[in-house]
């Protein structure tokens, strides 16, 4: 049997397993669930690595090359105009109404997520999601590019965004757009979301940004990875789009020097009590001091915005969270919640009972 009918052979065990899989009942639109499983759950990457092993492709290239179909071009419709340039040398994509504005318009800067590795603003489901919002909303939506790993590591990532946002919110730029400085908001979504909480928090003791954004809305972020021990990750961990390292699920990461930050991410005090649902706290076991310094982003606020003290978060404006039940991400969202609020940031927060990871394109 030939290396590419083996790796059919395998596609199809996997594709006919992920039909099967038990899903929780009150799942929302659970068919798009299994839909995503074969590229973008923990187990369905076994199909592409698979094919790595095979001598077909490298895992990352493959990946890479199914996530590029879906891109689209940027091609304006009847009611927006779409088009592309660069923000400080990032490349973002705009999207303007074409009807004409009773009054400056809402801004909106949008971060795609993708695990910091997969995915860019021309996805469709970016592309829809975006030209939807500056249609509905009236709004201009930059959406925005970042570079992404393997080839480019933090802080590569934050300080794209940062800098093409900073760029944004020059009034000569709000001002070429006819956008409203003072109803300027921006979010993403998960690896995205990581990014705009990160570079929020960022602005706000920025001198040289005069311009501040209104309202950040993060759709279930992902916000640490000091403590992977949470009750959502007990419960989503096999769970389809995102999964686990299990190496990560002995919390034996984080160097005893930074016993500290714990405090920040500690769910037995930050979650409700109807997210923990019987949950005991396991204390951290601390690891070597070698893996901080060989990925000293883990333990950086600019990656892991859950670790900023409370003095930090004061200066944030109103804040609006999206977190879903079936999600490892879940608990970082609401322990978010719970730390703002204690900082006395106002906060709304809309939690789906049914949702799952990847919802944002149907929000």
């Amino acid at each position: 049997m030939g290396r590419k009918a083996l790796l059919l052979l395998i596609m199809g065990v996997f594709v006919a397993y992920y039909t099967y899989i038990s899903l929780p009942e009150n799942i929302e639109e659970p068919w798009k669930l299994l839909s995503f499983c074969p590229i973008f759950s923990g187990d369905g990457t076994n199909i592409i690595l698979c094919a790595e092993l095979l001598g077909i492709n490298h895992f990352l290239n493959m990946a890479t090359f199914f996530v590029s179909l879906q891109e689209v071009p940027p091609t304006s419709d009847e009611n927006v105009t779409v088009m592309e340039t660069t923000f400080n040398n990032i490349p973002v994509r705009i999207y303007v109404p074409k009807r004409k504005p009773e009054r400056l318009r809402r801004g909106l800067f949008y971060v795609h997520g993708g695990g910091w590795r997969l995915g860019s603003a021309a996805l469709f489901s970016y592309d829809f999601l975006s030209r939807r919002t500056a249609d509905r909303l009236d709004a201009v939506v930059i959406s925005a590019n970042y570079r992404i790993a393997p080839k480019y590591h933090f802080p590569n990532h934050f300080e794209d965004v940062y800098n093409a946002l900073k760029w944004f919110l020059h009034q000569n730029v709000l001002d070429k757009y006819g956008v409203d400085p003072e109803r300027t908001g921006i979010s993403g979504d998960s690896a995205g979301e990581n990014l705009v909480a990160a570079v929020t928090q960022q602005l706000v003791d920025d001198p040289d940004v005069k311009i501040k954004l209104k309202t950040p809305s993060l759709i279930y972020p992902a916000l640490q990875t000091l403590d992977m021990d949470l009750p959502s990750y007990r419960e989503c961990s096999h769970f389809p789009i995102l999964s686990l390292e299990k190496a990560m699920l002995f919390n034996q990461h984080v160097p005893v020097e930074s016993s500290h930050l714990f405090k920040f991410v500690n769910w037995s005090s930050l979650l409700p009590e109807k997210f923990k649902k019987g949950h005991v706290y396991n204390s951290p076991t601390y690891g070597s001091s070698e893996l901080a310094k060989k990925y000293p982003g883990f333990l950086d606020v600019r990656a892991a915005p859950l670790l900023a003290d409370d003095n930090n978060l004061r200066g944030l404006p109103l804040t609006y969270v999206i977190t879903c039940q079936y999600d490892v991400l879940r608990d970082d969202g609401i322990m978010y919640v719970t730390r703002l609020q204690n900082a006395g940031v106002p906060v709304i927060h809309n939690h789906f009972e049914d949702g799952f990871h990847g919802l944002s394109e149907n929000l």
